[in-house]
């Protein structure tokens, strides 16, 4: 019997619908079922809710159009690490990279499986350490005590399944992106379902929807603070998006099929979005909304009383594993990436020679993200996470710019709709999100920075050893 051959590449294995669902399953997870209460609360208008909504949603769309023009021209796994590389060189690329493991993917990773812990909790009651342990805190500059071992049973469920699927994504892109794809439909519908029933069955009035754009009377500088911030909860909501392009090389025909997924993925999201969170609006008026932070589960109970809760829970619990089994999928090919670039440990460019995947990886990045677990709470690994993200966000739109003039001759499948004018409104609209973000929310931003800046040493340390090896 001939030995199997020994896989020393990743798998070229995600269909178009395989591409989609990872982008829509990776945004819709926790923040749909988390941020509205408190976005309702920071806005005080169902009107104004709605339209952070709507515009946070169109904001995202443009940076998938302008992300799915560079998509397109550039097929490799690592997505806009390999961007980076192309547009500003090492440096960008690097630091982009390091902050991939180091805060954006892996904060994202613990803040969906926190929430997934804490819906799963409805149904299981955790155990918790003794106070002491409880109150036990670590001291940041800048940012902080941070308490590691408070609310430890929901830590311990988080750590649990992230590293559940760690093992699943191990053992294979195919297999984990053919788990992807089941568990997307099942939210998609579930979401869905769930609208359906709260606008239909619900004993609600649209006099909750529409209230004649009543605005609460803050100051003019309290206000765009607060739209800010509402702001941050929505884009936490549809962050993650870009997740596929960092399995480009593993996806058929990626020129045609990865800016493809981008848009069909973003616009699925969008539409699901609004939806539910007008049918809250429905059964729900936007002042008990802000107090009930589990506002799916509050209106819920409006239709199917005590039993609602549960059936919400269960939808919870199915969205955050779908999300959480997407990021880790997609963001272990970063460092990979890297590695293979000679800017990060050799070891986590090596492919498992039976399951063609990442391995090193993805253990890495796992065990990362499960430290991270023990940083905070929900809302505060959201906030850092999304400062980060946002800080790349603008460099990458920026980028094209940069694309246009140094590779001006490059086939490009699919070009920005808009250019100049639209990658030139996001990176204005980024810019103007990060200062107000510094301002309203410093001690999140700063921790944000803190976990950015922390690559530098390793950087200079990579290049001095190139440099001493040339």
């Amino acid at each position: 019997m001939s030995e199997p051959t020994k896989k020393t590449e990743l798998v070229r294995g995600l269909t178009l619908t395989a591409a989609m669902m990872l982008v829509a399953g990776s945004m819709i997870g926790s923040g749909i079922f988390r941020k509205p209460a408190t976005m309702a609360d920071q806005l005080g208008s169902p009107e104004l809710l709605l339209f952070v909504w709507i515009a946070a949603g169109l904001i995202t769309l443009i940076a998938v159009l302008v992300n799915a023009e560079v998509a397109g021209m550039i097929d490799a796994t690592g997505g806009q690490y390999v961007y980076f590389r192309k547009m500003y060189g090492d440096f960008t690329a690097y630091l982009y990279g390091w902050s991939i493991l180091s805060v954006i993917q892996t904060g994202s990773q613990a803040a969906i499986a926190y929430a997934f812990a804490e819906y799963l909790g409805y149904f299981i009651k955790y155990p918790q350490l003794p106070q002491s342990w409880q109150e036990f805190a670590v001291f940041m500059p800048l940012v902080g005590d941070i308490h590691p071992f408070a609310d430890f049973g929901t830590k311990a469920v988080a750590i649990s399944v992230t590293a559940f699927l760690t093992g699943v994504n191990y053992m294979g892109v195919v297999f984990g992106g053919s788990v992807q794809t089941i568990v997307t439909f099942i939210k998609i519908a579930s979401i869905l379902l769930i609208t359906f029933l709260l606008l239909f069955i619900g004993n609600g009035s649209f006099s909750n929807v529409y209230t004649g754009f009543a605005l609460p009377h803050k100051s003019t500088a309290s206000f765009i603070s607060m739209l800010g911030l509402a702001f941050a909860g929505a884009f936490w909501a549809y962050d993650a998006w870009n997740n596929i392009t960092f399995v480009s090389g593993e996806v058929k025909n990626p020129m045609r099929n990865v800016p493809r997924a981008l848009i069909y993925g973003t616009l699925i999201v969008i539409c699901v979005y609004v939806l539910i969170n007008a049918a809250f609006l429905y059964v729900l008026p936007i002042d008990e909304m802000a107090k009930s932070p589990l506002v799916a589960a509050t209106a819920a109970e409006k239709i199917f009383g005590s039993n609602g809760a549960s059936l919400i829970s269960i939808a919870v619990i199915i969205s955050t594993f779908g999300a959480l089994n997407g990021s880790i999928l997609a963001t272990a090919r970063v460092p990979y990436a890297m590695a293979r670039a000679n800017l990060f440990f050799k070891s986590l460019g090596n492919v498992h020679p039976k399951f063609g995947t990442p391995h090193t990886a993805l253990l890495v990045q796992g065990i990362w993200s499960c430290v991270l677990v023990l940083s905070g709470s929900f809302d505060m690994i959201t906030d850092y996470v999304i400062f980060a993200s946002w800080l790349f966000y603008m460099l990458g739109a920026f980028g094209v710019f940069v694309l246009r003039k140094k590779m001006p001759d490059v086939a490009r499948p699919y070009k920005v709709w808009g250019y100049p004018f639209t990658p030139a409104i996001f990176v204005i609209f980024a810019f103007l999100f990060l200062v107000n973000s510094i301002i309203s929310d410093t001690q999140n931003a700063m921790m944000g920075l803190i976990l950015v800046a922390s690559g530098l040493p390793f950087y200079f340390f990579w290049k001095y050893r190139q440099n001493k090896n040339s």
